[in-house]
C-alpha cells in the first residue's frame, strides 16, 4: 500500500510515516500543502493521510483536487478541530475518514489499513501460494506451519507478487508499490531484496526470475 502523509507538524509526520513503514507500508511525506499537490500529481496513492490546516494550500484543497481527480485515493483528514460541524465539512469536501488530534497510533494505522482495502479491488486478508501463507491483517508469513521472519520490505514485496497471483511483476513496479520516494530506481534493492526473501522462504523456490520481465510467483521462467 502505498500512502502520502502531509502534515507541518515535521515530527508529527516523520514518526506517522516510520511507523507505517514499518508495516511494510511505501510512504512518502511532505509538509505543506503545495507539496502535497505536487506528489499527487506523479503518483498514485492509496492512502493520503492529510492536517487540514497546512501552509500554501490547505489540506481541504487538497482532499478537494484528489476527490475530483477521479484516482480512487481515500483521504484520512487529520485536524485539531473536534466538532461536528467540522467533520461534517470535511466529509463534504470529499474526505472518506476523519480523525482529530491527538490520536492513537494504532487507531490512525487501522484506519489507513481499512481505507487503503476499499482504494483497489478487493484482495483476501490471507494470501497462498503453495505452502506460503501471507496474513495482512496479522502481517505474518508462514511456510509449510513455519513462521517466517521477514523485513518490512521483503513483507511488501512478497504481498505484491501474491496479489498478482503468477503474473509477471516487473522490477519497476516492485519499486513503485514497496518503496518511497527515498528509493532508486537506478539501484539493485530489488534484486537483493528478491534474493534475501528467496533464501528466508526456503526451499522449493517460490519466486522465480522471468529474464527482461521480472518476477512472479509459481512456475519457473
Amino acid at each position: 500500500m502505498r500512502v502520502l502523509v502531509a502534515d507541518d507538524e515535521r515530527l508529527l509526520a516523520d514518526t506517522v510515516a516510520e511507523g507505517l513503514r514499518r508495516l511494510s507500508m511505501a510512504v512518502d511525506v511532505c509538509y505543506d500543502g503545495d507539496g502535497a499537490l505536487e506528489w499527487v500529481g506523479v503518483n498514485r496513492y492509496d492512502v493520503a493521510v492529510l492536517d487540514r490546516d497546512m501552509p500554501g494550500h490547505t489540506g481541504d484543497e487538497v482532499c478537494r483536487s484528489l476527490a475530483a481527480s477521479g484516482s480512487g485515493t481515500r483521504v484520512l483528514l487529520l485536524t485539531a478541530a473536534a466538532g461536528i460541524r467540522d467533520r461534517v465539512e470535511g466529509l463534504r469536501l470529499g474526505a472518506d475518514d476523519y480523525l482529530t488530534k491527538p490520536f492513537a497510533f494504532a487507531e490512525l494505522v487501522a484506519r489507513a489499513q481499512a481505507l487503503g482495502r476499499r482504494s483497489a479491488p478487493a484482495v483476501p486478508p490471507v494470501l497462498r501460494a503453495h505452502d506460503v501463507v501471507l496474513d495482512v491483517a496479522r502481517h505474518t508469513v508462514t511456510r509449510a506451519g513455519r513462521p517466517v521472519g521477514l523485513s518490512p520490505k521483503e513483507f511488501a514485496v512478497l504481498h505484491v507478487l501474491l496479489r498478482a497471483e503468477g503474473r509477471v511483476v516487473s522490477a519497476e513496479e516492485l519499486l513503485e508499490q514497496a518503496w518511497d520516494e527515498f528509493a532508486d530506481p537506478f539501484t539493485n534493492v530489488v534484486r537483493v531484496t528478491v534474493m534475501t526473501l528467496r533464501r528466508k522462504l526456503g526451499e522449493p523456490q517460490v519466486i522465480h526470475t522471468v529474464p527482461r520481465a521480472g518476477y512472479r510467483i509459481g512456475g519457473a521462467g
